[in-house]
């Protein structure tokens, strides 16, 4: 399955906001589709799947994952020693456009994918253009330098929409560089998520 390229606020309205994928906040209410009004609040009838199944969404469009990506990450999340939800949101929180997404480098993730795969950044001093490439502890994120990229980079940061940089991160602005110091705090990640729910909705896969 390719990954999404439709309507964002589609989505939203759907799952409620996730940062990863848009900023844009819409202006109706309701679910999608034809029966949006009814399906939504507490009249909603949810099943135990239909939560589940809602939570996975959540974290596939928020980091811009498809399901064979995601289901990738939830195997390695299984292999390695610990609990499993916070080692699977750790795998995906060092992607290279979440780390570039996290220092502001862009928008949304899907923006930060762009950039990385247009060669703007650069990791430990060289050129990388694979967005799902994994950054470890000490990596040093920088931007390229090249004027236009520079520029770029330097107006998304001004703008940056969110607060503070994650505490696992270090940033300097005058040279648009981020160091990675440690793995990611869960109760500082932007996207609200049970990521039980998500390891339980492949438990049987």
């Amino acid at each position: 399955m390719s990954r999404y390229r439709g309507p964002k606020l589609r989505i939203t309205r759907r799952l409620g906001s996730l940062p990863g994928l848009t900023q844009k906040q819409s202006k109706k209410t309701g679910r999608p589709g034809q029966h949006g009004k009814s399906n939504d609040g507490p009249s909603k009838k949810a099943t135990e799947y239909g939560v589940r199944l809602e939570e996975k969404q959540k974290l596939k469009f928020n980091y811009g994952l498809t399901e064979s990506q995601l289901f990738s990450y939830i195997k390695e999340a299984r292999r390695r020693k610990g609990v499993t939800g916070l080692i699977l949101l750790q795998l995906l929180e060092m992607r290279l456009d979440t780390i570039c997404f996290n220092l502001g480098f862009a928008p949304t993730i899907a923006n930060a994918r762009q950039l990385v795969n247009h060669g703007h950044i650069t990791v430990n001093g060289k050129v990388v253009s694979i967005a799902s490439f994994h950054c470890r502890i000490n990596d040093i994120i920088e931007v390229k330098p090249k004027s236009t990229s520079q520029i770029l980079i330097k107006n998304n940061v001004e703008n940056k929409r969110f607060g503070d940089i994650p505490t696992h991160l270090k940033f300097d602005a005058s040279k648009l560089s981020g160091t990675i110091i440690n793995y990611c705090d869960r109760n500082e990640l932007l996207l609200e998520l049970d990521e039980l729910l998500v390891i339980e909705y492949y438990s049987r896969r």
